[in-house]
């Protein structure tokens, strides 16, 4: 069994609009006692037990904004996590990293303290669309980080897109499109907005305002249409279409996301950070500042504890796995669940995924089950008819 790790660095420079996540700006000063909290937590955590959770392959610094930390609080990070954790012969291991936040001694020092993929946060290469997200890089910002990248070694770099963003127009968001392909990252990731009441555009746009462009977002039906044609241009360029959102070149799918659509174990440390070890999931408190005054004073950050029930975990089964373009085994989940007191259940969905099916939403070969490839768009509604 393998184990991934999530280090979780809750700073930003700015708050983009469309941020949902729990993050903020904070002083510098605030940098280095958080890194040295998340050290103390992975000593307390694994005390004594460190082999029990499995060989370690994959490490993801998400955030926030990780590249703001020191290279040199980064390494020591790593340097914990080799002391605490086995560590795999070849592990992946991604930093998160705004564009206008590299430079070259600084991509040097990632690769020389161990990362060996970058996770790059372009979202677009139009200007207006990046001011009006709130955004501190530009178009040329993107060029400059890409080619600083390369220069260092490092050969596995991972850009984001958005499709939806205020003032985006079916020209701009092709010409993006265009232009991170012909940048060639080895992984794609493109999510189409989410508008809901945690960011500041989403709360905007419900209350039909016009503020942080909210008046400007693309239809849905546009936005879907983004999301298609990308999936189109992409297969064309030679990327495999792995995850609903996710593409990537031949052997460069993220090896630490597929540990969640696969429900494999994996630790999180800092703030906010979710962990799960196959029958519990566990997060710690999301408000950095309680955080690291937990830490400090020997008491658990955690904020929730719930043990996943046989019947959750075969929901999550359903739609993490239905997420991969892969799709999932049915015969490996009635192997598994059916004689453990969920037969009925497993029966119940049976009957729900032949229904979807003629309604064209699901498909099946064999024993594998799969959304329709042009059903992506409407995953969610998908789950929610099989799962609801």
């Amino acid at each position: 069994m393998t184990l991934g790790i999530y280090i979780q660095v809750p700073f930003c420079q700015t708050k983009c609009t469309y941020c949902n996540f729990h993050t903020g700006v904070v002083s510098r000063e605030r940098y280095e006692p958080y890194v040295n909290a998340v050290c103390s937590e992975m000593s307390a955590c694994c005390a004594g037990r460190a082999g029990s959770f499995g060989c370690v392959d994959s490490v993801y610094f998400g955030g926030g904004t990780p590249s703001l930390l020191d290279p040199a609080s980064l390494g020591r990070i790593i340097a914990a996590l080799r002391c605490t954790f086995p560590f795999a012969a070849d592990p992946e291991i991604t930093l998160e990293a705004d564009p206008e936040t590299i430079a070259p001694e600084k991509a040097s020092a990632w690769r020389a303290a161990g990362f060996n993929r970058i996770s790059l946060g372009a979202q677009s290469f139009n200007d207006v669309e990046l001011r009006a997200a709130g955004r501190m890089h530009r178009r040329d910002d993107v060029y400059r980080a890409a080619e600083i990248l390369r220069s260092a070694g490092l050969v596995n770099i991972s850009m984001d897109l958005i499709a939806g963003l205020p003032h985006q127009k079916r020209d701009s968001w092709e010409a993006s499109a265009s232009e991170l392909i012909a940048l060639r990252p080895e992984h794609v990731s493109i999510y189409m907005l989410e508008i809901d009441e945690g960011s500041r555009l989403g709360r905007e746009s419900i209350a039909g305002g016009a503020r942080y462009g909210a008046a400007a977002i693309p239809p849905d039906d546009e936005i879907a249409a983004f999301y298609e044609s990308a999936c189109e241009r992409l297969a064309e360029a030679g990327y495999e279409h792995y995850e609903i959102s996710n593409w990537a070149l031949p052997g460069f799918r993220s090896r630490h996301n597929l540990k969640y659509w696969r429900r494999e174990p994996y630790l999180g440390f800092g703030a906010g950070a979710h962990s799960f070890d196959g029958c519990t999931r566990w997060a710690n408190v999301h408000d950095a500042a309680r955080y690291a005054a937990a830490i400090e004073q020997g008491i658990s950050a955690r904020e929730q504890i719930e043990g996943v029930t046989p019947e959750q975990a075969l929901e999550e089964e359903f739609f993490l796995g239905l997420r991969q373009l892969d799709g999932i085994d049915l015969a490996r989940i009635e192997s598994i669940y059916g004689g453990n007191g969920l037969r009925d259940r497993v029966e119940s969905l049976q009957v729900r995924i032949a229904d979807l099916q003629r309604q064209g939403l699901v498909e099946r070969d064999g024993t594998r089950l799969r959304l329709a490839p042009n059903r992506l768009t409407v995953s969610n509604e998908v789950f929610v008819a099989l799962l609801g």
